[in-house]
């Protein structure tokens, strides 16, 4: 599979915890969201109404009650017609290196469906908690994160695969240190010509490589990181616009300013005022 054909998305952790956890965009209805992938496991899991899960060109329809598990870098898109209520997880691929296969691989799929239940509980759990947010509740959260991944690793782990989901994935382990350095220094000045010194790449050589396996070129990748944790900021802090600029490695509030109006179609500061 081709994965340059479909887009790339950029999955940034909540502040403080170390997954992804949010209401689904699509909750409204009239939403559909084209092919694409990313690094992280992913579950969506459906409390009211009725998604339109689209993985490797199979269709999953999901009712209330039900959830899908997204593995790393597996193409997938959706589709909300009608309004509903969907709680997504997205766990960094990483968190499994120790159970990882001599290829760096791990997939995931369903088991049994009391173990089924208990995952979409522990997911109701988490929202519900993380969202009221009282003390002690990042504790908490984690306590029924960690049970969530005993499961996955216990039970929902799968050894045999076919070689094409073996071929996909292979395709990013070259890039996977660097876009890990990315998310761990990209509030620092970095460019093109740095990154493929620090790995003993040449710029061509790693500008190639993204936009064969990543599909996207180096600057708007990392563009993307930034502007992840830059809106996250703007939603839940009152910096002011040209710190949020700064601190997420923007030259200036005007640089951060145009490239989040490209993205969102707002200026910063009236995406904050509609929030």
């Amino acid at each position: 599979m081709d994965l340059k054909a479909y887009q790339h998305e950029v999955v940034v952790t909540d502040a403080g915890l170390p997954f992804k956890l949010f209401s689904f965009e699509g909750a409204n209805g009239n939403y559909t969201r084209d092919k694409h992938w990313h690094r992280s496991i992913e579950i969506f899991a459906v409390w009211e109404g009725k998604l339109d899960f689209t993985l490797h060109e199979k269709k999953f329809p999901l009712s209330a009650g039900e959830f899908v598990i997204v593995n790393s870098n597996e193409v997938h898109s959706i589709a909300a017609p009608n309004p509903n209520r969907t709680v997504v997880l997205q766990i960094p691929q990483d968190t499994f290196a120790d159970y990882f296969t001599d290829d760096q691989f791990i997939w995931f799929s369903h088991g049994d469906r009391e173990t089924d239940h208990r995952v979409f509980t522990l997911l109701q759990e988490m929202y519900l908690i993380n969202t009221k947010g009282e003390e002690g509740y990042r504790l908490q959260v984690l306590s029924l994160y960690y049970e969530l991944l005993y499961i996955l690793v216990t039970k929902y782990r799968k050894f045999n695969v076919n070689e094409d989901i073996l071929k996909s994935n292979k395709q990013l382990k070259k890039l996977s240190n660097i876009t890990r350095y990315m998310k761990d220094h990209y509030a620092e000045p970095l460019s093109l010509e740095m990154m493929a010194e620090q790995f003993s790449y040449s710029p061509s050589y790693l500008s190639r490589m993204f936009q064969k396996h990543a599909g996207i070129n180096f600057k708007d990748y990392l563009l993307g990181i930034r502007l992840e944790h830059a809106v996250r900021e703007l939603e839940e802090t009152g910096g002011q616009i040209v710190d949020i600029a700064l601190g997420n490695g923007f030259p200036n509030s005007k640089a951060f300013s145009n490239a989040f109006r490209d993205k969102y179609g707002v200026l910063p500061s009236e995406y904050r005022k509609n929030k």
